[in-house]
């Protein structure tokens, strides 16, 4: 069981200290754990967001725990030496091809959505976002017109294999939860979109016991304030991932609740919290950390099949949250290691009453 931890930049460090306090008090079986630089706390000690110490690491590792990068002292920086690069070059190197992303209410905090509370109390749903394509991977550049005016283009493109690729892993998952899929496009004016859906289709005939439907992506934004408990799994592209995945974890009501996976064909995966590196209370021991122990839990069960301890973290973060535990950003007082020592509690109580 080797995980790589990368804690990053901001808050990085801190957040992953208290996800890795948890993994040591579950006493898991051959638990080997190897530190590593990434983003611009790698940039400053080995002039890169992503040294090859780092990256061979990450080849040797069944699963990464990574916190945050980013760094405004960095915005100088060529592009492709900026903290950022570091997650993006994980994902090149590792062929990290899906993004996983859970959104689920918490009973105790539901009031903390912008939803009304029956409304945001039904959300259960899992977002599968490609991340290998799109308009983020597409020809890009600015040139002249022949009006002489400046234009920036990027193109956005999939071919059959990725958009097969991606619809499998949603399939897959759609199976394991209750066996419905949405897959959102926009193939009224999209070609791309339309191959995304014409090839969704194709790969609906090897899950029968899944039912699937298409929404379009505007639809889609709407829906999941209107009704997002009404969505089990939805499948979608790079950009539309990127923008619903924001927005369906904002509904669940903190990002400082929400992991993510990103995974490749061999089951290794890069486990993260959803928040940045939040520099503006980096050192203040302040951020909640129960995002990042939560992606613990979510490297535990996808691919270190270590399933029955992702549920021992899962419930004690939730037993720690109906206790009153509450970080600044949840409105309560509790710093960092605070919350931590919450979900080591519950965890220390789950042992006591199997005694």
């Amino acid at each position: 069981m080797k995980i790589a931890l990368f804690a990053g930049d901001g808050i990085g460090p801190e957040v992953i200290a208290q996800a890795v306090r948890v993994l040591r008090a579950l006493d898991l079986p051959g638990l080997s754990l190897t530190e590593g630089l990434v983003g611009a706390a790698a940039w400053r000690a080995a002039d890169h967001p992503l040294p090859e110490e780092t990256l061979a690491i990450a080849r040797a590792s069944d699963a990464i725990l990574f916190g945050a990068v980013g760094d405004f002292g960095c915005d100088h920086l060529d592009r492709h030496l900026r903290p950022e690069q570091a997650i993006l070059g994980l994902r090149r190197e590792l062929r990290l091809f899906a993004n996983l992303r859970p959104a689920k209410a918490i009973p105790a905090l539901v009031g903390n959505s912008a939803l009304r509370p029956e409304v945001a109390g039904a959300i259960d749903l899992l977002i599968v976002r490609e991340l290998n394509g799109d308009v983020y991977f597409g020809e890009k550049g600015r040139r002249t017109t022949s009006q002489g005016l400046r234009q920036g283009y990027d193109v956005m493109a999939y071919d059959e294999a990725e958009v097969r690729r991606i619809a499998r892993t949603a399939f897959e998952a759609a199976r394991r939860r209750q066996g419905r899929l949405c897959s959102v496009d926009k193939a009224n004016v999209l070609e791309t979109s339309q191959l995304w859906r014409d090839v969704i289709i194709e790969v609906a005939a090897y899950y029968p016991d899944v039912a699937l439907d298409h929404m379009y992506v505007d639809n889609a934004a709407m829906q999941l304030v209107r009704a997002p408990g009404a969505f089990d799994v939805i499948v979608t592209g790079n950009l539309f991932g990127d923008i619903l995945s924001d927005q369906a974890s904002m509904c669940v009501g903190s990002i400082g609740l929400l992991a993510s996976a990103s995974v490749n064909e061999s089951g290794q995966g890069l486990y993260e919290p959803i928040h940045g590196s939040a520099p503006d209370i980096a050192g203040q021991g302040v951020a909640n950390p129960l995002a990042t122990i939560l992606s613990a839990a979510m490297m535990l069960r996808h691919s270190l099949d270590a399933g029955a301890a992702a549920d021992r973290i899962e419930a004690a973060v939730a037993a720690a949250l109906d206790a009153g535990a509450r970080t600044r950003d949840l409105g309560g007082t509790l710093g960092t290691e605070a919350m931590g020592d919450a979900v080591l509690a519950a965890l220390e109580q789950q042992g006591s009453l199997a005694a």
